[in-house]
């Protein structure tokens, strides 16, 4: 495929880096996006949330693509810091709208597997579409502001024509993940298991996860076959849904320790049970294959920690 020139927004992150990375190593243009002050090379310092900074971006420059994954996360971030929440998930989706209808680059919209809350049933695309929100569902305001950031999609492709894929992300995890109290299970029970600190695990939930490089891979594809309004689940093969306590043991064996640092305790509240991930579309379209195993992908994961903080 020819090279296209590809704006990345939150291309500082943990899932940004990686997805630069795989688009750089395919050739593309790629200029990335974020809040923080960094020397990487075609890099933007850039918070979503202000309009003049991202419109300062596209000045001088025209963009093929755009994937926006500029975003706070988390459930329970979402309810700490609610502000940044809102303004950057929703306003700054807004914003780059707004640019995308006047500029006609086509988009890629980073949602979230919590988009489903906590339906009972098999996830698929058109879940969304075919049942009403109930309360049950979308359980805090990470998941609400992706979904209006969704909607705020389909609202300016039907009023502007403006051309956008959405992907749906399930528990991606891996190296450029550090630590913070608002990150997955993954990355916060290696930390507290590198550091001996002890860590809490709610019985009764289960989870499917894919290593960051095999999403990368098929976010990628995306633009070898770009069809607006496509929505994709975007997870690890069904067969490694496990409950999270199998998770954290295999986390302690890459790690080399036991489990007591850990404390066990009956399912979370206000939390989904079990998320059954249907990824048929992303298998069709973008050829989704995962192919890193937990145990590789966690082995990798800890690796990286440890050469991050310094344990090696």
């Amino acid at each position: 495929m020819e090279t296209q020139k590809i704006l990345v927004t939150g291309g500082a992150g943990f899932i940004g880096t990686n997805l630069v990375n795989e688009l750089k190593k395919r050739g593309h243009e790629v200029i990335a996006v974020d809040l923080f002050n960094t020397d990487r090379e075609k890099y933007c310092r850039t918070d979503v949330r202000n309009f003049r900074q991202l419109e300062k971006v596209f000045d001088n420059r025209k963009f093929d693509y755009v994937y926006h994954l500029a975003a706070e996360y988390g459930r329970w971030n979402g309810e700490d810091y609610y502000e940044n929440l809102w303004q950057t998930n929703v306003i700054g989706t807004k914003h780059m709208l707004r640019l995308q209808e006047k500029l006609k680059f086509k988009m890629i919209f980073f949602s979230s597997a919590e988009v489903y809350g906590d339906y009972e049933g098999r996830m698929l695309e058109n879940i969304m579409v075919n049942n009403p929100i109930k309360d049950t569902y979308q359980m805090n305001d990470y998941a609400i502001t992706k979904w209006a950031g969704e909607l705020m999609c389909l609202n300016s492709a039907k009023m502007f024509g403006t051309e956008t894929v959405r992907v749906r992300p399930v528990n991606c995890y891996g190296p450029h993940e550090h630590y913070t109290p608002y990150r997955g299970f993954i990355p916060k029970f290696i930390y507290h298991a590198l550091f001996n600190k002890p860590f809490t695990i709610y019985k009764g939930h289960k989870r499917i996860i894919d290593y960051v490089e095999d999403s990368c891979t098929t976010w990628a594809n995306i633009i070898d076959n770009f069809i607006s309004g496509k929505v994709y689940n975007v997870a690890g093969k069904p067969e490694w849904e496990k409950p999270i306590e199998d998770y954290a043991g295999i986390i302690l064996k890459a790690i080399g320790k036991e489990d007591s640092l850990v404390t066990y305790k009956e399912a979370e509240p206000f939390t989904t049970k079990i998320k059954t991930i249907d990824c048929s579309e992303a298998i069709n379209d973008l050829k989704h294959d995962p192919k890193i195993s937990p145990e590789e992908g966690i082995k990798r994961t800890v690796e990286w920690m440890k050469w991050f903080y310094r344990l090696n």
